[in-house]
């Protein structure tokens, strides 16, 4: 007779329970769903991450990072453990600059994916360690000229999206971007859309300070966060 549903199975990564479910990775799944909700969005001229910011009132909103550079034409939105998502960025990061230096060029985005999504799944099947409690929306313009935007979950895999929603208020906000999202928007236009459903799942005003904006452009390939005053622009748009 087996114990009940996780009992004992969920002791230790290696583990698997007898319908082939390792609930270390569910676990982690389920500390991605409690985090902020986070959105990448791809356009017809860039793509861009759009993610909520939960700040205390005592708190400083700018050491609050929930958007990263990874290189300069791939950023990474994270929801979950941020602490995690810090190991994994570094990681990123490196991978990154060790192909600029091997083969003089910067790496594709989906290659700098797959690099992330092979260290996670690496957490999945150690013994005395546990799987990142992250996701990371992954976005970059490659050397085509495309914009591309990548999803990572904890277990390792990945997924290529057109747009994508992490963190707690994911599904309603997936439900907005399948009936609203189109091909060929501008980058302008998929920035309202992004902040338009986080609207409606924020738990507090969407204001500049509890909104962070990082995009990528086809024209310069280049990342960049915008500043509040760029971000208010934004939001007072949807009002």
């Amino acid at each position: 007779m087996f114990p009940p549903q996780g009992l004992g199975y969920d002791r230790a990564i290696t583990i698997f329970s007898p319908d082939g479910r390792l609930f270390q990775v569910e676990y982690a799944i389920e500390a991605v769903r409690k985090g902020t909700t986070a959105i990448g969005i791809c356009a017809s001229d860039g793509v861009a991450l759009v993610v909520e910011k939960r700040v205390l009132p005592l708190q400083d909103s700018t050491t609050i990072e929930k958007i990263f550079k990874l290189d300069d034409h791939v950023g990474a939105a994270i929801s979950g453990l941020t602490a995690d998502a810090r190991v994994l960025i570094d990681h990123a990061r490196i991978q990154a600059q060790i192909n600029r230096l091997t083969y003089d060029e910067p790496i594709d985005t989906q290659a700098l994916t797959k690099k992330i999504a092979d260290l996670l799944q690496m957490y999945c099947q150690h013994a005395g360690v546990r799987p990142f409690g992250v996701s990371l929306l992954i976005a970059g313009v490659d050397s085509d000229g495309l914009p591309r935007l990548f999803m990572t979950d904890p277990s390792g895999a990945y997924w290529g999206y057109l747009s994508q929603a992490i963190g707690q208020n994911a599904e309603t906000v997936r439900e907005k971007l399948e009936k609203e999202y189109k091909k060929g928007l501008s980058l302008d236009e998929a920035i309202l859309l992004a902040l338009s459903a986080l609207k409606e799942v924020i738990e507090s005003n969407l204001e500049a300070k509890n909104v962070e904006i990082a995009w990528i452009k086809t024209d310069d390939k280049q990342y960049r966060e915008l500043e509040p005053e760029e971000l208010q622009k934004y939001i007072d748009r949807l009002t």
